[in-house]
């Protein structure tokens, strides 16, 4: 291997002005265009510095979460650090990552992205895959070897005092073991999630068939056991894992590494899933096997406006609201309905008569390869009811594909949110004090939904046919429920969350149970 090194002047922003060293590695057989910069900031050679690099996995929501953690690591270590997160390059457009880096970026120069060199799918075309999850676990195991490289290349200024790995990227976990660097895992769902994957081995065994095939059971008594926790069924079961594919044994392996780290790292925190949290530490929930320290650090959350230069129109509809009066209808960034099930939904909510506010996708195509693409914005005339943007112009705000989320969870006149249930979307609405109703669609949402109407009591539960489709009189029904001040359901709900959203605000406040988690968690890269 023949190494040349020479210091450049910028970084991967063009606003960003600071001293890098940029280290080009002449490999036999490998592409000559690899470039894997490191940061050289002014206490890297002090003693006790925390070299730390975060490698999260494909699509946004998984990113956010690793850069809040990286800046929690940042605000709260007593020894100064700085922070590299490798960002795989996916085949097909998961949606635009630049504005966010850039604003990160901005704000937090300790913070570098390094964008890893493309690789080949193997089966060509991402259509010839069975889903979205099969062609990430893939992409990042072929990355290894630019991760060893890129990691190689970061410690030639100071040595890494850890690696931490989004779960789906635990192909890397044999690179860092090779290489002696801590190693820990950031689980980006919660606590009883992870408990709940744990077992995945488990179930694997005690399975008799795909779980597809156990939800359909006549008498539907297939339920698979969380020790200390709750049984779930399997129409509770993770998307990718109804079928026995590839997949499926993906995360049977995933599960199989994931005690084999030095930590996991939670985005959840103590009081929001206490059985959960004990069973993992004492290893209750999965007996005669060791579970390593975990640590729950959240709710780490994005800060409000961070990467929005202007203020959205939304919010100035939501100013001229009554306080606690609107629902607000978003699904995450993969969640699409099919044009029955959005005019289901549009019925729903003018006969409600409760006031809205909708982001809403176009549905899926049906072209081959379609769904592994950034969807187009929706044609609203098009796939609503006829003249239903007129009749209910003074009662709801319909919006293409997106809003900011976290801005509008935390404007006063919101008072409910039909959620897709994706984890970081439980803690933003925790975090704003609003009550749910859970739709769940993808990943592990199904799951969650039990955990947050059975188990924390922070939503409603938005019923579904054998088909997975809702009707009109059941979508009415829960947004008028979870804003109706005299509905039981409906106050139990908001009074539950309300409270846990003062005890996650307290997780993080000096002496609160995840800043106590993220001191351990610190203290263990010194050692």
């Amino acid at each position: 291997m023949v190494k040349k090194q020479h210091y450049h002047s910028s970084l991967f922003t063009p606003h960003r002005r600071s001293h890098v060293l940029v280290t080009h590695f002449h490999f036999p057989n490998q592409p000559q265009n690899l470039i894997f910069p490191t940061k050289l900031l002014c206490f890297t050679t002090m003693e006790n510095n925390n070299n730390i690099v975060l490698y999260p996995s494909p699509g946004i929501g998984h990113l956010i979460s690793m850069v809040e953690l990286g800046k929690l690591i940042l605000t709260h270590s007593s020894s100064p650090s700085s922070i590299t997160i490798l960002i795989p390059n996916f085949p097909f457009i998961t949606g635009s990552y630049s504005s966010y880096i850039s604003s990160v970026s901005s704000s937090f120069p300790s913070i570098t992205f390094l964008s890893l060199p493309s690789v080949p799918l193997i089966n060509g075309d991402p259509s010839n895959y069975e889903n979205y999850e099969q062609i990430t676990f893939e992409v990042l195991r072929s990355n290894n070897p630019n991760i060893q490289r890129s990691l190689e290349s970061i410690s030639v200024s100071s040595p890494v005092s850890g690696l931490i790995l989004d779960f789906f990227s635990y192909p890397a976990l044999e690179v860092s073991q090779s290489l002696k660097i801590p190693t820990y895992f950031f689980f980006t769902s919660g606590a009883s999630a992870l408990a709940f994957f744990l077992n995945f081995p488990v179930f694997d065994k005690i399975a008799t068939d795909s779980y597809r095939n156990l939800q359909l059971e006549v008498n539907r008594k297939t339920v698979f056991e969380i020790p200390g926790l709750f049984s779930v069924p399997a129409s509770g079961m993770i998307e990718p894992m109804l079928d026995r594919g590839v997949s499926y044994y993906e995360f049977v392996k995933m599960a199989e590494t994931l005690p084999k780290c030095d930590g996991i790292i939670i985005n959840s925190f103590e009081s929001l899933e206490v059985k959960a949290v004990k069973g993992l530490k004492q290893g209750s929930c999965l007996p005669g096997n060791d579970i390593p320290p975990v640590y729950c650090i959240g709710p780490l959350i994005a800060n409000r406006g961070e990467s929005e230069p202007s203020r959205h129109e939304c919010l100035s509809w939501l100013d001229s609201q009554p306080s606690r009066s609107v629902v607000y209808l978003g699904f995450g960034s993969r969640g699409v309905f099919s044009k029955e099930q959005l005019r289901e939904i549009a019925l729903g909510l003018e006969k409600s008569g409760v006031r809205f506010l909708w982001a809403v996708r176009a549905p899926p195509s049906e072209e081959k390869g379609a769904s592994f693409s950034h969807p187009p914005d929706p044609d609203l005339d098009s796939i609503l009811p006829e003249g239903f943007l007129g009749r209910t112009k003074d009662l709801g705000y319909v919006v293409k594909s997106w809003v900011p989320q976290i801005e509008v969870l935390g404007h006063e006149s919101v008072g409910g949110f039909v959620s897709h249930c994706g984890w970081n979307s439980t803690l933003e609405a925790v975090d704003a004090g609003v009550p749910m109703v859970a739709w769940p669609l993808y990943a592990e949402q199904r799951f969650n939904k039990i955990l947050l109407v059975e188990e924390i009591g922070i939503a409603l539960p938005m019923e579904e046919d054998e088909d997975r489709f809702v009707s009109s009189s059941e979508i009415e029904k829960r947004v008028k429920q979870i804003v109706d001040s005299h509905d039981d359901e409906g106050v139990d709900v908001r009074k539950r969350v309300l409270e846990l959203k003062d005890e996650g605000k307290n997780a993080l406040n000096e002496g609160g149970s995840s800043i106590v988690a993220f001191t351990t968690l610190i203290e263990s890269w010194k050692r």
